[in-house]
């Protein structure tokens, strides 16, 4: 059983990656009732500084004993890390919120996105996990359109940041295009230019380029980042047997998850209808203006917390079918603000 506290000792683990630092940020802005702030990682991060609310605090290398006396483990050091250490948390009395994939489709541990289905975090057994980013900024107005109308089939096509794939690929993309850039003025029509020299971590050049692979291929031909999409959006809007195909692209933006979302439901809504759902929807902002030309774009998302809505409208190919465009900061409500959401409300 959770315990309330005036104040908690909340663990980072993987403290020192791009969702690590995100989750001290957020922490931080929404002032967290911390007491002691643990901060935990591999051994290459042994002993490295981290300023947190003016005060220097040195990582730890994470261990099977780095969790005594720990309420709260916030936890982005990926799968294997997960799996191996956080039963270890759970054992020492510690609720573990995990961003990995690794106990996402675990029967006993709940999947959750605070706007969606917070009912389930009470049924933690000491393990709680966040679902993938494209999910989660889906399935916020998803909900909301079901409620009302009833969803059928989904179709979504996800255009996704470099920074989802980690710290590395952010430095990666910027040294192909620095790399490209200086390279400019050499272009010879019908000739293209590459920076091979860069590539480390993708597969393939991702500056000026789009890459329609996220993750390894399964046999039917889809990712496992498209076959997440399609079980945990059942799991978490428990509809086991939901319409849903994903088609998941990487796209050479450093911060934000856009998505094309095709939606088919049972009740016929206008482009009106969906547009007032949505404003009425906690955590969504619709931005939808055709004679201002407005919409969100991942310039003007990142940073910011809640899911972006626009380009709304109906789909004239199907009898009840609705078009929406879907950005959101993949590291901030697609990753550590999720978390801390979750955090916030089992300590309320």
């Amino acid at each position: 059983m959770f315990k309330k506290k005036n104040k908690y000792n909340v663990a980072v683990m993987g403290a020192t990656g791009a969702v690590g630092r995100c989750f001290l940020s957020i922490l931080s802005e929404r002032k967290f009732p911390i007491d002691e702030l643990r901060l935990l990682a591999s051994e290459r991060s042994q002993n490295k500084k981290v300023i947190f609310n003016g005060k220097e605090i040195s990582v730890q290398v994470l261990n099977q004993n780095s969790f005594s006396g720990i309420d709260i483990v916030l936890a982005s050091a990926g799968a294997a890390r997960s799996k191996e250490f956080l039963p270890y948390a759970a054992k020492a009395g510690a609720v573990c919120i995990d961003n990995s994939s690794a106990f996402r489709m675990d029967r006993d541990v709940p999947l959750v996105v605070p706007e969606v289905n917070p009912h389930v975090i009470k049924e933690n057994k000491g393990i709680i996990a966040n679902p993938n980013c494209s999910t989660i900024q889906m399935v916020v107005p998803l909900k909301a359109i079901h409620k009302v109308a009833g969803i059928k089939r989904v179709v979504v096509s996800t255009y996704q940041s470099v920074s989802g794939a980690g710290q590395n690929n952010i430095q990666e993309m910027e040294n192909e295009t620095k790399s490209l850039s200086a390279k400019a003025s050499h272009y010879e029509i019908g000739k293209h230019c590459v920076a091979k020299e860069e590539i480390k971590y993708f597969n393939y050049q991702i500056a000026y380029n789009l890459i329609p692979r996220i993750d390894v291929f399964t046999e039917n031909g889809y990712t496992k980042e498209e076959i997440k999409m399609i079980n945990e959006t059942r799991k978490i809007m428990e509809i086991p047997n939901l319409k849903i195909t994903a088609t998941c692209v990487r796209v050479p933006v450093f911060y934000c998850h856009s998505e094309s979302v095709n939606i088919e439901t049972e009740k016929k809504l206008k482009r009106e209808d969906v547009i007032s759902i949505l404003k009425n929807t906690q955590g969504v902002v619709v931005v939808d203006d055709i004679a201002l030309d407005r919409y969100p774009m991942p310039l003007d998302i990142e940073g910011k917390d809640e899911v972006f809505v626009g380009r709304i409208r109906e789909d004239e190919s199907v009898d009840n079918g609705i078009n929406l465009w879907v950005v959101a900061d993949n590291l901030r409500k697609g990753a550590a603000l999720n978390a801390v959401q979750i955090a916030e409300y089992m300590i309320k």
